[in-house]
């Protein structure tokens, strides 16, 4: 990395190391309405700023609710704060010291002896149980089979995203939605909360019971739990694994690193190759910001994370290309928008990073790991996400 507030770049200036740019380019086009963010600068202002709005799907359906009962995600304002910090105590570094890490190096030690057995396997099939496994302790999901839970969720996660335009398409979307729901419930959901009711334990399912809330309510928390901490973390661990599967200088530096070191190589990874592309704000009154000045009433940003995480005033010079101490030179967070900013900034951001490093650092040094199938990547265009399916990883058979 060049000296701060160098303009010379030290790597190859065409360089791109960019997967999922060519694909988020052609699929990003926000409404005409709609006004995008164009620096790190503006992008940061406008997450931060209260008076803006979090807009995302599903939002209107839980406005009429009351709001001591609505997923956190979707509220806004003091009721938004307080209760993020209520449930702060359980995404905080000790809680993953003292009750995840066991967790993520157990499952990770299971799913690769399963792996080595069988010779390989399909990557985002096994970091998406590896994410489900540390989701379901945190909220709560572990008096069920645990076997059948990643696909009960897969299902009915992905039921909830299906858009259909005719209405009677419509109509059958969403009774096969409500039937997925109704069938992850009752497996799963309903035998934790029935625990929980004996005897409470220090998870999210617990609070939620102490805070009233109903066997609904509880059902949409996990789904919405299940939807932010497994399907984004599994997108995160196959991206950085096939950048580290195709890059060797940076494979050894991860592996010889610390974890100060291995946690650098992943956030600048992550940098480049956001989850979520696009995050929207809504401006509800006449407001006024240094970057982004005047905002009227009814403003719809549309804050393109990929095009902060690039902005060279806050990357520094190339910044298509890997280079983990970037972070440090800038003196920036290493993730940069990747997992937002502002009061909405994802609660679970180092559950991911901690669990996506414990994972790789066992998979990369499995006799014989290799790459054998890049992943197909298609586009959600619910999510504004990527997403990798189809990763064939191959090993030395035990």
């Amino acid at each position: 990395m060049a000296p701060e507030g160098s303009s010379t770049c030290p790597l190859h200036a065409s360089r791109d190391d960019r997967k999922s740019a060519r694909l988020a380019a052609g699929r990003m086009a926000p409404e005409p309405r709609m006004r995008v963010t164009e620096t790190f600068a503006q992008a940061r202002e406008v997450l931060r700023n209260g008076a803006l709005k979090e807009v995302i799907p599903g939002i209107d359906r839980f406005k009429a609710e009351d709001p001591t009962k609505v997923p956190v995600i979707f509220l806004d304002g003091e009721i938004h704060r307080r209760r993020r910090a209520a449930i702060a105590r359980f995404f905080t570094p000790k809680a993953i010291a003292t009750r995840y890490r066991a967790v993520m190096e157990e499952c990770s030690n299971r799913l690769l002896h399963q792996m080595q057995a069988k010779g390989g396997g399909h990557l985002d099939r096994i970091s998406f149980q590896l994410a489900v496994t540390v989701a379901a302790t945190i909220v709560g999901l572990t008096n069920s089979d645990q076997a059948g839970l990643a696909s009960r969720i897969k299902v009915t996660l992905a039921s909830g995203l299906v858009q259909k335009s005719h209405w009677a398409a419509k109509l059958v979307a969403e009774l096969i939605r409500r039937c997925h729901a109704l069938n992850f419930f009752i497996r799963d959901v309903r035998p934790a909360i029935a625990a929980r009711r004996k005897q409470r334990q220090e998870d999210v399912i617990s609070h939620l019971l102490d805070e009233g809330y109903s066997d609904t309510a509880i059902l949409i928390e996990c789904m919405t739990y299940a939807a932010a901490g497994m399907m984004t973390t599994r997108e995160f661990i196959v991206m950085a694994a096939w950048h580290l599967f195709g890059n060797e200088a940076l494979l050894q530096r991860f592996l010889t690193g610390d974890e100060a070191d291995q946690f650098a190589i992943l956030e600048e990874i992550l940098r480049l190759e956001p989850i979520a592309s696009v995050l929207h704000r809504h401006a509800d009154e006449d407001i006024e910001l240094p970057e982004a000045g005047p905002i009227p009433a009814d403003t719809v940003f549309a804050i393109d994370i990929r095009a902060a995480n690039t902005d060279e005033e806050a990357t520094g010079p190339c910044p298509y290309a890997i280079d983990p101490d970037r972070a440090k030179q800038m003196k920036g967070i290493g993730s940069f928008m990747s997992f937002g900013d502002g009061a909405h900034r994802c609660p679970g951001a180092q559950v991911a990073l901690h669990e996506t490093r414990v994972f790789l650092d066992r998979l990369f040094r499995v006799p014989g790991i290799r790459l054998e199938r890049e992943p197909d990547m298609r586009w959600c265009e619910e999510l504004t996400s990527y997403e990798l399916r189809n990763a064939m990883i191959a090993c030395d058979r035990t």
